[in-house]
């Protein structure tokens, strides 16, 4: 009886999820097919199928033109610097959250639950209104268009995310297995380098993996903080322009989407397994 049940709940989430998989992957699709398509294609549905879904003669050609063609100069520097001040803001917002949610779960001092309830508190800010303060002040000291006057923007967006996420980690961490290796002999540090970072590994890959994507996805800072030495791809993919005034360069702007959700894919596909191991074990208490 009870096994019947289960099958019957099985059942029904998996008839409730095939709609929200729709949902969800056909504007990906549509986004796919919009890159396959000619200019012609475009604008003549004739030469669509499906509805004008899918192209009868697809082409790299929107793909050609990011990479070597004439948008070159404005796509592939822009997704350099998209993977060089996400992973390098993902890196130091993580290393830095490490340490301090090590020191708000496991010691006592005054001002710890203010800490935790300022980083929740500027997860929520408004970006937009720091924009406007900090293009005066980077244009003042000369982090304007630069790859440093990015990163330290990212970092009030995925450090205070990073500490509060990782602190729930270190708190399901028995306080226990760390006495244990101090009482064999091992330092503070060593204790936290050799049990607590690994046990808490789980949770770092899954904060990390979430800072990385909330960098990588920013256009308000990139848009107004740089011109073009460190514009980022979802700030460069607003000046992409067509061949002339009249035509839009919807075909390339799609495939320059499609290359940026690439390395997202990839992530979560290779670190699956950790982030659900993460979510699951920071979500339940003992």
């Amino acid at each position: 009886m009870a096994s019947s049940r289960e099958n019957r709940t099985k059942w029904g989430l998996f008839a409730v999820s095939i709609p929200i998989m729709l949902w969800t992957i056909i504007p990906l699709i549509w986004i796919f097919a919009t890159s396959l398509k000619s200019t012609a294609a475009l604008g003549d549905s004739t030469q669509n199928s499906f509805g004008n879904f899918w192209p009868k003669e697809p082409t790299w050609d929107n793909y050609s033109l990011i990479f070597t063609g004439g948008a070159k100069d404005l796509f592939v520097p822009a997704l350099w610097h998209s993977i060089i001040v996400c992973v390098i803001s993902t890196l130091i917002a993580v290393v830095l959250a490490t340490f301090c949610a090590y020191a708000i779960a496991r010691l006592d001092f005054p001002g710890k639950k203010l800490i935790l309830g300022t980083a929740l508190a500027v997860s929520f800010f408004p970006v937009i209104a720091m924009v406007t303060p900090l293009f005066n002040l980077w244009r003042q000291i000369g982090l304007f268009d630069t790859i440093p006057g990015l990163i330290i923007p990212y970092l009030a967006l995925t450090l205070p995310l990073a500490i509060w996420t990782l602190t729930a980690f270190f708190q399901q961490i028995p306080w226990e297995m760390e006495q244990a290796a101090q009482v064999d002999g091992a330092t503070s540090w060593q204790a936290f380098r050799k049990v607590i970072v690994p046990l808490a590994a789980p949770g770092v890959f899954t904060t990390a993996i979430i800072s990385f994507f909330t960098a990588w996805n920013d256009f308000v800072f990139s848009s107004n903080l740089t011109s073009s030495n460190a514009r980022t791809v979802p700030a460069a993919l607003a000046f992409f322009t067509g061949a002339s005034q009249f035509e839009q360069p919807t075909g390339a702007i799609c495939a320059a989407a499609v290359v940026v959700t690439i390395p997202v894919v990839i992530l979560v596909l290779v670190f699956q397994r950790r982030i659900v191991t993460g979510l699951t074990s920071g979500a339940v208490k003992g």
